[in-house]
């Protein structure tokens, strides 16, 4: 049975950054984050999606629908694959609201090719748009965050990393690496209360139009957008933890460990004789840190 309360999840005038909200879940969790009182900044370069190109528009619209639903944003079109650009997103909100209580980074590219004939050039431009960009406005934000003693950092992430997909090497280690940021900022944030979550979402965007198919219809971007509101709200309870979202449904994704085997002496035959007793499922733990994952193997080594 659900927990039920009539209060209203809202953000009363905390202000939120988003990146890549010109368009897509950017822009939904934009939407309705501000229809609750969060005061946005809306960053969106307005590249194309591979990440070509520039429209400062795509913001300035985004902007235009918020104030005309009766809330307040301001657009910004700095890249967050620099640093410089991450610290001029963070003055937009500075100069705009004078604080930053919110990191939403949902910016993002795709260059998709083949493993074996993935170029650099592909790598490099993934990596700096999903995994630098999440440490580029993040980091600028981080010491105002920890001088209030408040913020919320919610990372985008995919399936295509935690679990693997095709032709997706670069953005797949990207999105899994904004799962290893999220537990580390986590870990860091917790005494100056901010919590850090990452989403891997499931909706039809630019992005993902031509991979859905008929399942598309179903995944409106705008069913990403509650728990994106959750996780940005006060009331957001969990922190270095990963969310599977799409068409409604939301699930915890986590990182398991099993009971494993031990010998003092071990050797590769060892584990070769004992690899059913290493990967036995039953009575697996769910580290929260790394602390708690070596700590697995105390009772071995009594």
């Amino acid at each position: 049975m659900s927990d039920a309360s009539t209060a209203t999840v809202g953000f009363d005038g905390k202000v939120a950054i988003i990146t890549g909200a010109g368009g897509g879940l950017g822009r939904q969790h934009a939407l309705l984050m501000a229809s609750r009182g969060a005061l946005i900044v809306v960053n969106d370069l307005g590249g194309a999606v591979d990440g070509s190109g520039s429209d400062k528009g795509a913001a300035e619209r985004v902007v235009d629908e918020i104030k005309a639903a009766g809330g307040d944003a301001v657009a910004n079109a700095d890249s967050v694959s620099t640093t410089d650009g991450g610290a001029a997103i963070v003055q937009t909100a500075l100069d705009a609201y004078g604080k930053v209580d919110i990191v939403i980074n949902n910016a993002g590219i795709l260059r998709d090719k083949a493993f074996h004939n993935m170029t650099p050039d592909l790598v490099d431009a993934v990596l700096a748009v999903h995994l630098k960009g999440a440490f580029n406005v993040t980091q600028a934000a981080w010491p105002h965050m920890r001088e209030q003693g408040y913020g919320r950092v919610i990372s985008t992430s995919s399936a295509a990393g935690i679990f693997g997909n095709f032709g997706q090497a670069n953005y797949g280690a990207a999105k899994m690496g904004l799962v290893g940021f999220t537990r580390v900022l986590a870990v860091e944030g917790a005494k100056y209360n901010i919590k850090a979550n990452a989403i891997a979402p499931l909706a039809l965007t630019r992005m993902t139009e031509s991979l859905l198919g008929a399942l598309g219809d179903k995944l409106d971007p705008s069913l990403i957008s509650p728990l994106v509101t959750y996780l940005a709200s006060d009331e957001c309870e969990p922190t270095g933890r990963v969310f599977s979202v799409g068409g409604g449904r939301v699930a915890e994704v986590f990182i398991g460990e099993t009971q494993g085997y031990y010998h003092a002496a071990i050797s590769p035959e060892d584990v070769r004789d004992n690899w059913n007793t290493i990967t036995e499922r039953d009575g697996y733990a769910v580290p929260a840190n790394l602390g708690e994952e070596t700590a697995l193997f105390l009772p071995f080594m009594q």
